[in-house]
């Protein structure tokens, strides 16, 4: 009798478990919905249509609902789930979880701690990207939504502006030369037809040729048409006139402070951002030093390409040649650009074509490289990567800026495409999206030590099969790299050392070979972006080191390709979370 009752306890016991991370697993999938349907925008990038006429509410009361839906997830988590009873997939899931959630607690006293109108990511380019490239038209009820959306921006951007008053209260003001840059953007947003000046404005262009491609008889495509106009000329360019009058009355008042130090509880503030961002608990002195070692390393190797070219002179001397020689450079031409982006699809084929050899689980979704669109070129960044749609309906993207081709030279072409699309982010960001087996949650999570860590480490990658053959390829691809160990040393100069962005632009000019208008643009970023650069490199030797760990742990049995398995198919991870994973499956 004894025996048959433990036979009976033992076979319940996987019951139990399994149970328990059914109800988990149950919650994860509860708030992940419950914040999702709050945040049209959201839905609408993952291809769904649901309230597909809204935008995604800015309030302070939105925001500190989404708190309060954080905090009561987590408690019931927390009550309701026993983590010792779960299967180790699920347990990763419950840490996961809790830790994002204390994160966006502990997140929520510093949400205006940040400038949504800069000239990276405000909102004010958003919108018009959002609509070009997420909001797509199918049908006729997805053409009254894009004029929902429309109409919708002139509340939408109330709430911002109430925003940055707020902002100002609290004595947080964008230093004065973000004003430029935005208010340049937001006049070019409302040029073109309706408006003024040549040319069709780029919302009523992009309508226009959505609406084209629609079987629709022509009363009701004109009415769609003069509603549109009507939206723009009643909704629209208000809307963003008021915001440029605000903009224009911030600007008298801002100054050239830079760092996150002149914020409220600015230093306590930066501590925080670096702690988040790297997913370590380095310091700003731990970083500094850790990027003045990097830029000495990655000189000296850039030394030994000097030699290997036959350049005479000193390595200032060889920056000075990258920067200006014209073998190096596309015309600033029209044809020059459209032969970059040639080119660039060419790398990225050829890349697909060695896959097989660095992984075992690739993703289905395309990726197309694409130039930056004109009304955003000049203040954007020079690279970026946006994900597919879930459902395939939308590929993902590779941008590339090509405002100023001085800034985009041939020599940074391979590490580029291999950084921003593949095997960087579309392999990892892609692949997380297509993931089964864990809650969505986890599939959009963005540790940014991981993301980006992932980037740069993929732009070493491909040297190990072959690719930066070209010396000065090569020499493009250390370039880079170095770009970001000294974006370790401007970013903490800037906003721990109370360096002024002077001193961040005159760093860069004198230890790395990009042009000046690009050092510029990486320090503006530093100033309007605290510690997220700093991810690059932390990221990049953390998986570096867990590699060459596994490599030794396994000798002869160790399989790179299964290394990147490990480290792609469990979805964005903290790197701490990252080490472990990769210690328990490849022992």
């Amino acid at each position: 009798m004894r025996l048959l009752l433990l036979f009976l306890v033992l076979l319940t016991l996987p019951v139990l478990a399994q149970t328990e991370s059914e109800k988990a697993n149950a919650l994860f999938e509860r708030a992940y919905q419950a914040h999702l349907e709050r945040n049209p925008e959201e839905m609408s990038r993952l291809g769904m249509k649901r309230d597909y006429g809204k935008w995604t509410d800015r309030s302070d009361q939105f925001d500190q609902e989404e708190l309060e839906l954080t905090k009561k997830f987590l408690a019931e988590l927390r009550q309701s789930v026993d983590p010792k009873k779960l299967d180790p997939q699920t347990r990763l899931s419950y840490d996961l979880f809790v830790r994002e959630s204390q994160q966006d607690i502990e997140a929520f006293p510093y949400r205006y701690h940040n400038y949504p109108v800069n000239q990276m990511f405000g909102i004010h380019a958003e919108i018009p990207t959002f609509m070009a490239n997420v909001h797509s038209v199918g049908s006729l009820d997805d053409a009254r939504a894009y004029l929902s959306r429309l109409h919708g921006i002139k509340p939408m951007l109330a709430q911002v502006r109430q925003g940055l008053v707020e902002r100002e209260r609290r004595g947080i003001l964008p230093p004065r030369f973000v004003f430029a840059r935005v208010l340049e953007d937001c006049n070019n947003i409302l040029t073109g037809a309706p408006f003024e000046g040549d040319g069709v404005n780029v919302f009523y262009g992009d309508f226009e040729q959505k609406v084209k491609k629609l079987e629709l008889d022509e009363p009701i495509r004109k009415e769609l048409l003069a509603e549109a106009r009507q939206a723009l000329l009643e909704d629209v360019g208000p809307a963003y006139r008021d915001l440029i009058a605000l903009l224009e009355q911030q600007q008298a008042r801002a100054d050239d402070r830079d760092g996150a130090w002149k914020l409220p509880d600015g230093d306590k503030f930066y501590a925080w951002a670096l702690r988040r961002t790297t997913t370590t608990e380095m310091t700003a002195d731990e970083i500094h030093n850790l990027g003045l070692a990097e830029v000495e390393r990655i000189h000296g190797e850039m030394r030994a390409i000097m030699k290997k070219v036959g350049f005479k002179g000193t390595l200032s001397e060889f920056f000075t040649f990258m920067r200006e020689d014209p073998r190096f450079y596309y015309p600033n031409t029209d044809e020059g650009r459209q032969q970059y982006l040639s080119d660039a699809t060419a790398i990225v084929n050829r890349m697909k074509g060695r896959l097989d050899e660095l992984f075992i689980t690739k993703p289905k979704a395309d990726m197309l490289v694409k130039r930056v669109e004109p009304f955003r070129e000049r203040s954007a960044g020079k690279a970026f990567y946006e994900t597919p749609a879930l459902d395939g309906s939308r590929p993902g993207y590779y941008y590339a800026n090509l405002y100023n081709m001085a800034d985009m030279p041939r020599y940074q072409m391979e590490a580029l495409a291999f950084h921003e699309g593949i095997p960087g982010h579309h392999m990892q960001l892609s692949l997380a999206q297509e993931l089964t087996g864990i809650p969505k949650f986890r599939k959009f999570l963005h540790p940014t030590a991981y993301i980006e860590g992932w980037g740069l480490y993929c732009e070493q990658l491909p040297k190990e099969i072959g690719f930066y053959q070209d010396p000065y390829s090569d020499f493009g691809r250390l370039a880079m790299e170095l770009f970001r160990a000294c974006r370790l040393v401007v970013d903490t100069g800037i906003h721990s050392r109370h360096w002024t962005r002077q001193q961040g632009i005159d760093y860069y000019l004198k230890n790395t070979p990009n042009s000046p208008g690009e050092c510029v643009k990486m320090v503006e970023r530093h100033i309007v972006m605290p510690s997220q650069a700093t991810a690059y490199k932390v990221g990049m030797i953390k998986i570096l080191e867990l590699r060459e760990q596994a490599r030794q742990r396994q000798g002869d049995k160790f399989d790179l390709r299964k290394f990147h398995e490990v480290v792609l198919t469990n979805g964005p991870v903290p790197l701490d979370t990252l080490q472990k994973l990769v210690e328990e499956q490849l022992p």
